[in-house]
Formats: C-alpha cells, sequence, structure tokens
C-alpha cells in the first residue's frame, strides 16, 4: 500500500483528510497498485488495464483525461455563471429590502394617521357632548323659572287664603255682637278678595325633557370607518391583453386591459392597486391615457394616439413593469384590411373609449387616504362582464326577499328606528316603532291593519318600545326601554297592566316560552328576567362580563323547543344558550366577518327543525344555525341590502321578517324550513 492511502479498516477518526491523487497518479479503487486510465460513463466508475479485461465491453468507455478536462470546462462555465447571478440576486436582495423598509414606514405613517383622526373624533364628540348637556341646562333653566314663578305665586296664594279662613272660623265661633262687626266686615271682604283671586292653576310649562339620540347609525359608521387598502398583486405576475396591444389607429381611443395576479399566479379578486401606464412616441414624449381600476382585480388602460409610428407602451405595478412590459405599438392612419377585428373586441374598445376613469399612480403614499385607483369623475362605461356586480350566490338555499314595508316618518307604515319584531298564529306582524312610541300590526302580506301606543311616562304610555312579543292568550307583550317596565295589551292594543317596574333597568327584548312565562332581557343590567303574566318574578340569570353566564348589552331572546332560552350576546358577540333555571347549554360565535362570526347580534329566531337564525347587525346580515350553533347558510338579502337589522321573527306562513332599523322599514324573506 503506497504512503497515505488508507486501508477499508482504517477508523473514521483516520479519514479526516481528503487527498487527491497527484496528476498521473489516479489510482484504481480495485487494483492495488493501478492506474486508472479509463472512464466508464454507463457505470460512472474509473478504470485500470485490469478493470477494462473484466469489464463490459459494450459500456461507453473514453479515456479518463478527456473527462476530467472536460468536468473541469464544465465546472469553470458553472462557476462563471454563479458570478453573473450574484450581482442579479445581490441587486434583487437590496430591491426587497427597499420594498420592506417603506412597507415599514408606510404602516408608521398610517398608524400616525389613525392615531391623529380618532383624537380629533374623540375631540368632536366631547365637543358635542358639551353642546347637548349646555342645551339640556339652558332648556331645563327656562321651564324651571316659569314653574318655579307658579309655584310660587300658589304658594302665596294658599297662604292667604289659609290664615283668612282661619281668622273666619275664629270670629264664628264665637257670639254675634256689634263691637266685632267692623273686624267681621273687614274679614268678609279679604275672604271675597282671595276668593276672587286670578291664580293660574292649571300648568304653565310641562315636564318634556327627551334626547333623541340615534346611535345606531353611528354604530354602523364607525364599524365602517377606515379600510386598510393593499392587494396581493405582483408585477412579474401579472398579464395585459387586449386589440391595443397590437394596432392601434391615429385619433381612436385603444384599450387594454390588465389582470393582476398573486406571487402564485393566482387572479386578484380585488382592486386599488397601484398602477401607472406610459405610452412612449418615437421622439420620447409621453401620450396621455387613463386607467380605470374594475375593482375585480381587472384594470382598463385607455389611451389614442395622435399621430403614425411606432410607439412604447409601458405599464408598471407598484412602480415595476408587468410581464411583457414594455410593449411595442403600430399605429396606423386606418385599420388594416387583413386585420379581422370580432364584434366582441369592437364592443370592448368602444366601451372602454367612452370611459371616464382615473389615472393609476405609482405614489402610493401619496394616495393615502383617498383608496388607489379610486374614481375621480363619474363613470359613462357601458356594462361588461369585467364591470357588471354579481348577486352573491354563497346561500345555498337561496332565500328572497318577499317584500318591504315603510319608509322613515310618522304616519301609519312609516318607521322611525323600528326595533323588536313578533309574529303571531293569527297571521300578524308586530313591530315595535322605537322613536314613534307605537306598536304597528300588519298582516303577514305587509297590508297595514292598526297601530297603538301613546308617548308619556305612566302606566299604559310608551317611552321608546323596543321589544314586542305575542303571548299564547293573545295579549301582546312590550319592552318600554325608557319606562323600565314591560307592559301588557290586549290582542286590540287596549292596556292590562305591567311588570318588572323597579327591577328593570333597560329591557330590550322580550320573549314568551313554553309556560307562558315572560322572558325580559335587561341590555342595561345584563340579566335575564323570568316573570309569570301577573308580574311575579320567577328567576333571573346573567351579570354583566365576558364570563359563560355573563353578557354585555344582551339585546334579544328566544325560546327553543326544549324550554331553553337562546340569547344575542351583543357586545360579546355572541349567542348563548340557557336553561330555564340559568346553566349554559352552549354559547356560539365570535367576532369577525367569516362564517358563523358576528358584529354584534341582535335578533334571534328558532324555526320547527330547531335551526337559530340570527340577525348579524354590524355585518348587516342574517345568518342561520343548526341547533347545536354550527353555520347553516346566510339568507340571501343581496337584492336589497340590510343596514343594521335589529329584531327578527318567523311568520306563521314560515317566512322570516326582520327590522332593518337602518332603512327604517321591515323586510320579509323566502326560508325553507
Amino acid at each position: 500500500m503506497e504512503p497515505h492511502q488508507h486501508s477499508p479498516e482504517s477508523s473514521s477518526e483516520e479519514c479526516t483528510v481528503l487527498e487527491v491523487p497527484p496528476p498521473g497518479r489516479n489510482a484504481c479503487p480495485q487494483h492495488a497498485g493501478k492506474v486508472a486510465e479509463v472512464y466508464c460513463s454507463s457505470c460512472e466508475c474509473v478504470l485500470c488495464e485490469e478493470c477494462v479485461k473484466e469489464h463490459d465491453q459494450q459500456h461507453d468507455q473514453q479515456p479518463l483525461q478527456l473527462i476530467l478536462e472536460q468536468q473541469r470546462s464544465v465546472l469553470q462555465g458553472q462557476q462563471g455563471a454563479a458570478h453573473s447571478r450574484l450581482p442579479e440576486i445581490s441587486d434583487a436582495l437590496s430591491f426587497v429590502r427597499e420594498i420592506l423598509h417603506q412597507l415599514t414606514n408606510q404602516r408608521a405613517s398610517i398608524d400616525e394617521d389613525i392615531q391623529s383622526s380618532f383624537e380629533d373624533l374623540h375631540k368632536q364628540l366631547d365637543v358635542r357632548k358639551s353642546v347637548l348637556l349646555m342645551e339640556l341646562e339652558v332648556t331645563y333653566g327656562l321651564k324651571q323659572k316659569v314653574l318655579q314663578a307658579q309655584v310660587q305665586s300658589l304658594v302665596l296664594g294658599e297662604g292667604a287664603l289659609s290664615a283668612s279662613l282661619s281668622q273666619a272660623e275664629e270670629a264664628l265661633s264665637g257670639e254675634a255682637c256689634a263691637a266685632g262687626l267692623p273686624a267681621e266686615q273687614q274679614l268678609q271682604q279679604r275672604l271675597g278678595d282671595l276668593t276672587g283671586l286670578r291664580l293660574t292653576c292649571e300648568p304653565q310649562e310641562n315636564d318634556q325633557l327627551d334626547l333623541i339620540l340615534e346611535t345606531d347609525g353611528m354604530r354602523k359608521s364607525i364599524h365602517n370607518l377606515g379600510t386598510i387598502v393593499t392587494t396581493s398583486a405582483v408585477a412579474s405576475q401579472s398579464e395585459a391583453m387586449g386589440a391595443g396591444l397590437e394596432q392601434c389607429i391615429v385619433g381612436h381611443p385603444a384599450s387594454v386591459t390588465i389582470v393582476t395576479r398573486d406571487k402564485s399566479g393566482g387572479a386578484c379578486k380585488s382592486g386599488n392597486a397601484i398602477m401607472s401606464a406610459e405610452v412612449f412616441t418615437p421622439d420620447g414624449s409621453i401620450v396621455d391615457g387613463e386607467i380605470l381600476d374594475l375593482k375585480n382585480g381587472t384594470y382598463e388602460f385607455v389611451y389614442t394616439v395622435p399621430k403614425e409610428g411606432d410607439f412604447s407602451l409601458a405599464l408598471r405595478l407598484y412602480d415595476q413593469h408587468i410581464k411583457g412590459s414594455p410593449f411595442r405599438l403600430t399605429v396606423n392612419k386606418f385599420l388594416e384590411a387583413d386585420v379581422e377585428v370580432s364584434p366582441s373586441t369592437t364592443t370592448a374598445t368602444n366601451s372602454a373609449a367612452y370611459a371616464t376613469p382615473s389615472t393609476g399612480s405609482s405614489e402610493g403614499a401619496k394616495r393615502r387616504g383617498k383608496s388607489p385607483g379610486q374614481k375621480k369623475k363619474g363613470s359613462k362605461r357601458a356594462s361588461s362582464a369585467l364591470g357588471t356586480p354579481r348577486r352573491k350566490t354563497q346561500n345555498p338555499i337561496e332565500d328572497d326577499l318577499i317584500f318591504r314595508i315603510g319608509s322613515k316618518g310618522r304616519n301609519k307604515g312609516e318607521f322611525t328606528n323600528l326595533q323588536g319584531v313578533a309574529a303571531s298564529s293569527s297571521g300578524r306582524i308586530l313591530i315595535a316603532d322605537s322613536n314613534n312610541q307605537c306598536v304597528q300590526i300588519f298582516s303577514n302580506e305587509g297590508e297595514f291593519k292598526s297601530r297603538f301606543g301613546v308617548r308619556g311616562r305612566s302606566p299604559g304610555q310608551l317611552q321608546r318600545p323596543t321589544g314586542v312579543a305575542v303571548h299564547p292568550t293573545g295579549d301582546i307583550i312590550i319592552a318600554d326601554y325608557d319606562n323600565k317596565w314591560v307592559s301588557i295589551f290586549s290582542s286590540e292594543g287596549k292596556y292590562k297592566t305591567k311588570l318588572g317596574s323597579g327591577r328593570l333597568m333597560g329591557p330590550k327584548g322580550v320573549t314568551v316560552d313554553q309556560e307562558g312565562h315572560v322572558i325580559v332581557v335587561d341590555n342595561k343590567a345584563c340579566t335575564v328576567f323570568i316573570f309569570q303574566l301577573t308580574g311575579k318574578l320567577v328567576s333571573k340569570f346573567g351579570s354583566r362580563g365576558n364570563g359563560d353566564k355573563q353578557f354585555a348589552g344582551p339585546h334579544f331572546a328566544a325560546v327553543n323547543k326544549n324550554n331553553e332560552i337562546i340569547v344575542t350576546d351583543f357586545h360579546n358577540h355572541s349567542v348563548k344558550v340557557f336553561t330555564p333555571e340559568g346553566e349554559l347549554v352552549m354559547k356560539f360565535g365570535s367576532n369577525g366577518e367569516g362564517n358563523g362570526q358576528f358584529n354584534a347580534p341582535t335578533g334571534v329566531a328558532v324555526d320547527v327543525n330547531g335551526n337559530i337564525i340570527v340577525a348579524d347587525w354590524g355585518n348587516s346580515r342574517i345568518q342561520v344555525f343548526d341547533g347545536s350553533g354550527s353555520f347553516l347558510s346566510y339568507i340571501n338579502t343581496s337584492a336589497d341590502p340590510l343596514y343594521g337589522p335589529q329584531g327578527l321573527a318567523l311568520t306563521s306562513d314560515g317566512h322570516v321578517v326582520v327590522a332593518d332599523s337602518g332603512n327604517h322599514c321591515f323586510k320579509v324573506y323566502r326560508y325553507l324550513q
């Protein structure tokens, strides 16, 4: 064995250095002392003279030295390619780091904008609060002054008359005599004067001091206030197409469609990407053009070239060329006869020609607050497959709007902030018209039947009714939020009694269980009360908080066939199910916009199969769940969108009726049970 050559039995600790035999000393691994001079490409091994004799002669065998020289040449070529690749990777690294740096700066800038904007809103709210409090004090002071003056006048009159009456009683208790005649005559005169004194006994002012503070619409606006705008589009995957890339006619608008895609090549579905486009003439000047954001991940660039020649079109996304950009354009005076223009191409070009779109920009920082790609002018664009909004098809059972009733107002069939909804077995729909202080009744077909309710704070009057239910006896149960009690009326609207006075702080929703008990959801106390119809308290449960048995602004309730109470927990963004004794059975929902999530749930109802229907106030939609709280579907409200839905119920003919509070109407939808 030659020096430095280890035997197969040598330990691994000894084999720490890989020694390359010197030139001309290519040892054969099979025959000691032999030099390998041949390389078998088939077996990928070196061969000596002995190996060649034993080896399969049909294999591809070449001189080893030739193979070594070829391998060295290939290695040197790869080394050169790697050297040329390194600057490209370094440049890309610097570019991506710069984008990351800009992204971080943009985040900090937007964070600052959010902070300052909301601080300003807080200041405006504080100013409005101070104005309202001042207005309250001024109004109260004026009314108090009138009533206080009347009180003082009546007190003086009462005191003078009482004193004179006491003197008259004393005089009449003694014997009549000539000496007392002058005094009695004087007393008689005084009594006559006091009796005829003109004191105003009717109140010269009233005690009304109400606050109309419609916060539902503001909450909806706050929920939708501000949007973080971005897309996943990247320039390297985005593409351009259309007749405007191939041939243009002098003086005629040309159109190019840009389809944005993400890093995986998937089509982006939303707009607002920062796009720019430029047409360069042969002399280096730029032709004007405009970009229309179709809001579905595609964009149209419309431009007009004033003269013939060869032009260049650069399309950039986030200041980077999209795939194939810049494009070469040929502009002619007339359309070439051998170029066939299909009707669809002509229509697309013409419809784009009359568009009035916005111009794209690559300066994202300057566009903050306006949404990139936002239209600056009204569009005259004709309908197209790309621009036509499509009706949502996410609801597999395809429920539809049957009709809507109402508008904002105070007349019959008009509403102002309607809240609770109930449906009777006799085919009636009852609406708690909160700010109009009444309950309006309609047939299942939407025909107005009657209304009742008088504003006031006495028993039998209403002060912001929010919830309504129908008892099996036919009585109408109304949650009176500001009067802090629940009123009971007959089916004809005649007042009968009230319950919960002194216990309730702000009753919002009411329903009736299978035993005829009245279930009251106290929004302010964050408690559910259960009363007999006589007013006797049966039980109560719940407190303020975010625990399983706690609530944060609960709204409405429903009862399932197991007599379990289903409560919408508004600020905890969930629905909770309890036994009549107040033990939690289950809860479902979380804050969000996905399936089964809520942004402040309100109305709730249960169908004959035990499915739970929930009005999602902040997301302006209606969701359907099975009895275990698993999401099933949506009620399709896309044709006439909801705006802050409140109470809902199932009509006797199996449809869903919902109070569309923000639109001041109620709507009835088909519902397949």
